[in-house]
């Protein structure tokens, strides 16, 4: 059975703050991105960098995954972000503005630098690129390949729609081709893809309708920016009670085939393919992985 990895939220958390970063995991996203990036200003950059770092080494964050959004390698901060979180030992690195797969490169032979200079194993650190431009969009399946460390890419939508002379919109119709060209690329590479933020925290309805949205297109998580839009991601993103007793129908249904001898296998009147199983298992992974369902593993 397919090992899951969740990654249906991702939380922006200002690396500025002290008592927010502190006690980020008590709101229950599966991944925690602190942010040294955009909303940090100049003059607390140097100050914040030495807060995560700090952070990093010494709260517990029950086991949540732990990503750090470092400053561009092309701005004065960015060199030190890089000395400094490495030797933290997040889970991931987030490279902001990616256009390239040099990009991404030039990121990995710094951490690879940093990592061998600090006697950890190389690899230790992942990565994850920010596609944020028409550039970025139009390279994403090189990007997704880039390295081996990438294990996830995600659309920033506001910077992306900017450059595209135009705005964020509730149907989302500005960013259908990026969205789909990011995301195809993601499942090309086998790495992970999350959805951009949705910034207005009151509209609930909108925010659900757009989660579910990209979670029918097939993305992976979105990235959130308040506590209050995690359960509706959950909520969305888990299997529901009817899909899983449905995924144990086509498995029940397997077995009696197998049992029967038949090479014939249906279930309510629909021929059960390889797609049908395939869908089933990850049902199954996911209601696991979410705690929703506690069965025992299925045969291969």
């Amino acid at each position: 059975m397919e090992q899951i990895k969740l990654r249906r939220t991702m939380m922006y958390v200002t690396a500025s703050n002290p008592a927010i970063v502190k006690d980020a995991h008590i709101y229950g996203s599966d991944s925690i991105m602190f942010d040294l990036e955009d909303s940090v200003s100049v003059n607390q950059k140097d100050a914040a960098r030495f807060l995560i770092y700090n952070a990093l080494k010494t709260v517990n964050y029950r086991g949540k995954e732990l990503v750090v959004r470092v400053n561009g390698l092309d701005t004065p901060f960015g060199i030190e972000d890089f000395k400094a979180i490495v030797k933290a030992k997040p889970d991931i690195i987030r490279l902001p503005k990616t256009e390239t797969p040099e990009d991404v490169r030039e990121a990995d032979k710094l951490v690879t630098a940093i990592e061998k200079e600090a006697g950890m194993e190389t690899g230790t650190v992942k990565l994850m690129a920010a596609v944020e431009s028409p550039m970025g969009i139009i390279n994403c399946f090189d990007i997704a390949k880039s390295s081996p460390r990438l294990v996830a890419m995600a659309i920033g939508a506001e910077d992306f729609v900017t450059t595209m002379k135009t705005v964020r919109s509730l149907d989302g119709e500005e960013l259908i081709v990026a969205r789909g060209q990011l995301l195809i690329a993601c499942r090309a590479a086998g790495i992970h893809a999350l959805d951009t933020v949705f910034s207005d925290i009151n509209d609930e309805e909108g925010f659900e309708n757009e989660v579910r949205k990209i979670h029918k297109l097939g993305f992976d998580g979105k990235s959130v920016i308040h506590p209050r839009q995690i359960p509706i991601v959950h909520k969305v993103f888990s299997p529901t009670e009817k899909q899983i007793q449905y995924a144990l129908r086509t498995f029940k249904a397997i077995e009696e085939a197998e049992r029967n001898n038949s090479g014939v296998i249906a279930l309510d009147g629909k021929m059960i393919d390889k797609p049908m199983v395939e869908r089933a298992r990850r049902v199954i992974s996911l209601a696991k992985a979410s705690g929703i369902y506690r069965g025992g593993d299925l045969d291969d």
